[in-house]
């Protein structure tokens, strides 16, 4: 199954490092993001990891919850979580979906359904496009992937950044320019008329052209 950006995040039941949960569920009315790794004990997701458990709070901030998957078993996620507290200064405290069949990677659509059903005698190789980012909103949709090679760590603050502007965008009728960050001026929607821009943004905004209009970032 291809997935799209606005398709519906496909459910499941797994075992992660902190029990079993069924992924919708376990979202309830917050966001997600999913990020996913080829294989447990690997360098550059050792650092990833590591990373996003400093990053925890600016997640929990956002009303954001963070879950992770590596094609292994529970068991030795468990031993790489010491690892990475060892040599990255971290605990990772958010969970760790256990994929030692290949079933969640396969769902979304990082490995064909050829590709076998057990971790066992892979390697990360073997598994290397399990290498997806996915933003899921609260009604279960997916709202942005990422793929990164296995050779380059990812940016979370990018994904930080694009929280921001979904979680912004959802509330306001609104969009954000290029590099834009936290508090920079927004673009008004072409949807929305001169006529509704005035009303509702009365401290006045700027039009570049018809199609481009900016303002201060809503509050």
């Amino acid at each position: 199954m291809s997935l799209r950006i606005n398709d519906t995040a496909p459910d499941f039941h797994a075992m992660t490092t902190q029990g079993e949960i069924d992924f919708h569920q376990w979202i309830g009315d917050h966001w997600a993001v999913l990020f996913s790794h080829p294989k447990d004990f690997t360098p550059v997701c050792t650092t990833e990891l590591g990373y996003m458990a400093r990053l925890q709070p600016e997640f929990d901030k956002r009303s954001v919850k963070i879950i992770g998957l590596s094609v292994d078993k529970v068991d030795n996620h468990g031993i790489w979580a010491k690892d990475i507290e060892e040599t990255q200064g971290a605990k990772v405290t958010f969970p760790m979906i256990g994929d030692p069949e290949l079933q969640v990677a396969k769902l979304y659509d990082m490995l064909p359904a050829e590709e076998g059903e057990s971790c066992e005698g892979r390697t990360a190789a073997n598994n290397a496009t399990v290498r997806t980012v996915f933003i899921i909103s609260p009604d279960k949709k997916i709202k942005l992937m990422l793929i990164y090679p296995m050779s380059t760590g990812r940016n979370f603050d990018e994904v930080l950044r694009v929280i921001d502007s979904m979680q912004l965008t959802a509330k306001h009728q609104v969009a954000t320019p290029v590099n834009w960050k936290d508090g920079d001026d927004v673009i008004i929607l072409t949807s929305v008329t001169d006529e509704q821009a005035h009303a509702k943004y009365p401290a006045g905004f700027k039009t570049l052209k018809p199609y481009l209009r900016t303002v201060a970032q809503p509050k």
